[in-house]
């Protein structure tokens, strides 16, 4: 069961410029069972919060010192610049219906094909859609990479170990991880020369070499013998 998480928040009602003054951050409640709601929450509690709860831990949201709403953080959006937080989405939800959600995957571990083998590991997802109640969605699943032994094991969905009352939304068959074979000295000459070849393709045209007796551009031409 994940942990419980509680942060509180004010009905919206002052100039925006002013919450963010006073260290606050402007907010919206939407979702099962409620209309749109204006809200602030305080930045530093937030920040506090965020990465305990991510996008998948169920929030107790307390409105104005009085009701709880289980919430989920559904945006964050940030300044484009400065990467302050400008503005929080809060989904409510209804604890007795199943919601989806995309969990982030934690690869944990150190497998074999990249330590003896030196093989590369190549991950093809970073996140699983699972579907739970959302008293039990995970913060995060782990994938263990130790189980990759050689070039021919693949980790795929099924390999994913889900808690009770959990399931993956993704074919079971689903690559998650495997670990490619090193380069050849062949491959790497030829991944090389194929840069070069897209380099000058870029530039237009290969530099022209010098014709004998001529100095190359940019390169000072040989002065003559006096009395020449």
């Amino acid at each position: 069961m994940a942990e419980a998480l509680t942060i509180t928040a004010q009905t919206r009602d002052s100039h925006i410029g002013e919450l963010r003054r006073a260290g606050n951050v402007p907010a919206v409640l939407y979702g099962h069972g409620i209309e749109a709601q204006s809200i602030a929450v305080e930045l530093r509690a937030f920040l506090k919060l965020l990465p305990k709860a991510g996008y998948t831990t169920i929030i107790n949201l307390v409105l104005d010192d009085k009701k709880e709403h289980p919430v989920f953080i559904r945006d964050v959006q940030f300044h484009p610049v400065k990467s302050t937080i400008r503005h929080i989405d809060f989904y409510q939800v209804r604890m007795d219906e199943k919601v989806t959600a995309k969990v982030p995957l934690k690869f944990i571990g150190e497998s074999p094909a990249v330590k003896d083998l030196a093989g590369m590991l190549v991950r093809s997802m970073d996140e699983l859609e699972v579907e739970a109640l959302p008293i039990d969605l995970p913060h995060e699943l782990e994938v263990d990479i130790s189980a990759i032994k050689d070039f021919d094991t693949v980790l795929h969905v099924a390999n994913v170990s889900l808690p009770k009352g959990v399931t993956a939304l993704a074919e079971a068959d689903e690559v998650i991880a495997l670990v490619q074979p090193p380069r050849s000295e062949e491959e790497l000459e030829s991944l090389s020369e194929e840069v070069k070849e897209d380099v000058e393709a870029v530039e237009g045209v290969k530099k022209e070499e010098p014709v004998e007796g001529e100095a190359a551009e940019g390169e000072a031409k040989p002065e003559g013998k006096k009395g020449e």
